[in-house]
């Protein structure tokens, strides 16, 4: 309750606050140059070569680089100094690098960790107090040569793409309304395939400057859904939704002995939602990268993208100049094991969380993210050791925050009357989660292992 209550505080409260200033100094100090203040002196401030540059090298330069997704490059001191300020803002504010799960509460031991601790926040506040000192240039470590901005990410890991799937061309006028795009493309497959990764990219560079989100659904003729935990059977009748992806996420990558199964034969059915830019846009598409398992080695487990609809069974009411708290509840039918918390809302979204009533009572806030920005639809992919174990009965209680009124930084109007839909100006809330069901055999020996995992981490 103390936890829940504290997330609705800020949310409700403090977020709004706390993002409406730091857009206006964003927007006022983009070309702005610090300047020298009392509270950080010249012998003890730091240097960007030194201590600045190694932060935006291990958390910033990989988006903020020629042809990346960020709209400046800070790869050089001058580039950082010109947006010192702007820097300072987005990094206190815990706006940039776009991570934002609530430390203070649930579990906090993610795959894709890109957030700065306390201490690097704290090193670039003081860095821009002391006036953004450039240091002694010996200090200056190497130039990191990042890859292609452009490529598949993931191939890094399990080198190129076993199969690239790629949706009809689409045009997109310089205004108008927002538009669905709703291909179907072969796979082309000809064998039977296990999948371990998935990745997603609308086209470069227009392509991902119009694309809002995209879906990617599995059709193919498959009798129930093969590999799945027989308790889970009856809630899952086909393969369903194989990819979702929305700006700020790049793929999904199953764990260890899961995976989603393709048949020779299938298809990709797409659902792309663009909005316009203020320029034509002509002969856009969004690729599907997948990566599979090696041939014949067939997984134990079978995950399945759910969404948790917050608003199953309302009308996401929210009139003009309010606030709006939402919640749903979704029994567990089977025992399963969590892979990922990701959010899923629009402009006047501001908080959402997850929490875990087990069946014997006990009450867990397994993560909650307190200061939603629409832009960056994070995926927070759960360490292997500490993915939530749920047990048959589990109740998951899904609550939403909405901030319609002016304090809202992202608001467009605060007087409209806004309602669940489709268009980034209408609203929504759920969550996008990775199941992996289990029988209940595998069930006990996974919380078997996690608790001696546990126990030996104790003892060390």
């Amino acid at each position: 309750t103390t936890a829940r209550s504290s997330i609705a505080a800020i949310a409700l409260a403090g977020a709004a606050t706390l993002c409406a200033p730091v857009s206006a100094r964003a927007q006022a100090a983009v070309r702005s140059t610090p300047q020298p203040t009392a509270r950080a002196s010249a012998t003890d401030a730091p240097t960007f070569t030194k201590d600045v540059v190694p932060i935006l090298q291990a958390k910033c330069q990989v988006c903020h680089q020629p042809n990346s997704i960020a709209p400046m490059s800070l790869l050089t001191y001058e580039q950082a100094r010109k947006y010192a300020t702007r820097i300072k803002a987005r990094v206190v504010a815990r706006i940039m690098p776009p991570w934002h799960i609530d430390k203070t509460v649930g579990i906090q031991a993610f795959k894709n960790d890109r957030s700065l601790s306390d201490a690097q926040i704290q090193t670039i506040a003081r860095w821009v107090d002391a006036g953004a000192p450039e240091g002694d240039p010996k200090d200056m470590p190497p130039a990191v040569k990042f890859p292609d901005p452009n490529r598949w990410q993931l191939s890094d890991t399990y080198g190129p793409p076993d199969l690239v799937i790629r949706s009809k061309t689409f045009d997109m006028p310089a205004r108008g309304e927002d538009k669905w795009f709703r291909p179907v493309t072969p796979t082309g497959l000809t064998e039977e395939r296990w999948v371990r990764a998935i990745e997603v990219r609308p086209s470069f560079p227009n392509g991902r400057r119009i694309v809002h989100h995209a879906l990617t659904y599995l059709l193919q003729d498959e009798k129930g859904v093969t590999g799945l935990a027989a308790n889970a059977m009856e809630m899952n009748m086909g393969p369903g939704l194989f990819m979702e992806w929305a700006v700020g996420k790049t793929g999904q990558i199953f764990p260890p002995g899961a995976g989603k199964l393709m048949l020779p034969g299938s298809r990709i059915r797409w659902e792309i939602h663009v909005h316009a830019m203020g320029e034509e846009v002509k002969d856009n598409y969004v690729e599907l990268a997948v990566y599979f398992y090696p041939k014949g080695y067939v997984p134990q487990h079978r995950t399945v993208l759910k969404m948790f609809d917050v608003t199953r069974g309302s009308e996401l009411d929210i009139p003009p100049n309010e606030k709006s708290v939402t919640q749903n509840f979704y029994v567990m039918q089977a025992p399963a094991r969590i892979e990922n918390f990701q959010p899923h809302m629009h402009m006047r979204g501001k908080a959402m969380s997850m929490e875990a009533v087990y069946p014997d009572g006990r009450r867990e806030l397994l993560s909650a993210v307190n200061n939603f920005q629409w832009k960056w639809h994070n995926n927070y992919v759960y360490a292997d050791s500490v993915a939530p174990l749920l047990p048959k009965g589990t109740t998951l209680v899904f609550t939403a925050w909405h901030d319609n009124t002016a304090a809202n930084p992202n608001n467009p109007d605060p007087d409209q009357w806004v309602g669940w839909g489709d268009r980034t100006v209408d609203e929504m809330a759920h969550c996008w989660i990775d199941v992996t069901y289990m029988d209940q055999a595998d069930f006990d020996k996974a919380v078997a292992a996690r608790k001696s995992q546990r126990m030996a981490g104790m003892t060390m």
